[in-house]
């Protein structure tokens, strides 16, 4: 197989990847908030063991989950990735999913702000330019002033800021550090902060929320094994291109669905935040610095796919 068809291929498994979160972020939305959100978290966190045996490299110990170079920031990701999978559900809870989407989608610019505040990275102009495209597009969205904004706004805003503080931190670690341990850190964040959560109140769900909430922590957690697979086959900004698609997914479902409408500006601010990703992603591939893919998934675990692991190729094999 020739390396233009192998990357082909990666790219198409990329999409099949971002269609299969679209279709997990859509079941949360199908529950509409009968299950509290705590519960979906820590459902979804169980379910997601099972994407364990795919992450888990041939030298890997199991307890690899808890291991780490760096004690502190592992810790961070912990909670921060409790923080934005509980967040990101609250949002697909509460707004139109392609309204949960737009702010999700700041997470490029989040993780351009945070990177020179924490990593002292240098920021060009066209960066930074990038940034204010996005929170231009996002005001355009959310017309502050105009519209009484809601929790589900507040939490969609944590959830990018909480995605884009995981991978700030997974470059600080860099390559040395195991993915088992560094997923390990966010779905054991999830599983034992959501679980505390919920236990002030469970609902016994109906068995068509059972299929929902199934939808969700397996649809995620098959979604991250795909990003994965597609990461190995093509390089990671041209995998990272794809997740603009999920707003497609998101309009569609919105609107056969859930009854969500999408009017002219915040189709306008629809598109100055893809420009802005996709801006981001354009700089962060000639510094060879590639971005981490998904940033619109529940389980906060997505960034982590498209990261290389120690001892991943490179390079698309032939």
């Amino acid at each position: 197989m020739t390396a233009a068809s192998t990357t082909l291929r990666g790219v198409l498994v990329a999409f099949v990847g971002y269609a299969v979160f679209a279709f997990s972020d859509a079941s949360i939305k199908a529950l509409h908030g009968t299950i509290p959100s705590f519960q979906i978290a820590f459902t979804g966190a169980v379910l997601s063991l099972s994407a364990l045996p795919f992450i888990k490299g041939p030298g890997d110990s199991w307890l690899d989950i808890f291991a780490t170079t760096n004690r502190p920031l592992w810790m961070v990701r912990f909670a921060a990735g409790a923080t934005g999978s509980i967040a990101s559900i609250i949002a697909f809870t509460k707004l139109p999913m392609a309204e949960a989407f737009c702010l999700l989608f700041l997470l490029p610019s989040v993780v351009t702000i945070l990177s020179v505040i924490f990593l002292k990275e240098d920021v060009r102009w066209q960066r930074w330019a990038a940034v204010i495209v996005g929170f231009v597009g996002v005001l355009v969205v959310l017309r502050p002033g105009f519209r009484e904004l809601s929790i589900g706004h507040l939490a969609a805003t944590i959830g990018a800021v909480s995605a884009g503080v995981a991978i700030v931190i997974l470059r600080a670690l860099g390559p040395a550090e195991k993915r088992l341990s560094l997923y390990g850190a966010s779905l054991l964040g999830t599983l034992i902060v959501s679980g505390v959560l919920m236990l002030s109140e469970i609902v016994v769900p109906s068995p068509q929320q059972w299929v929902f909430l199934a939808g969700y922590g397996l649809l995620g957690a098959a979604g991250n094994v795909m990003l994965m697979t597609a990461a190995r086959l093509a390089p990671a900004t041209l995998v990272a291109t794809p997740q603009y698609s999920q707003m497609i997914w998101a309009i569609g479902f919105g609107y056969l669905f859930f009854n969500d409408h999408v009017d002219l500006p915040m189709a306008l601010g629809i598109v100055l935040i893809i420009c802005s990703g996709l801006l981001t992603l354009i700089r962060e591939r000639k510094r060879h610095v590639p971005l981490p893919a998904a940033v619109a998934s529940g389980d906060a675990q997505s960034p982590l796919a498209t990261t290389p692991a120690e001892g991943d190729a490179q390079t698309p094999a032939r």
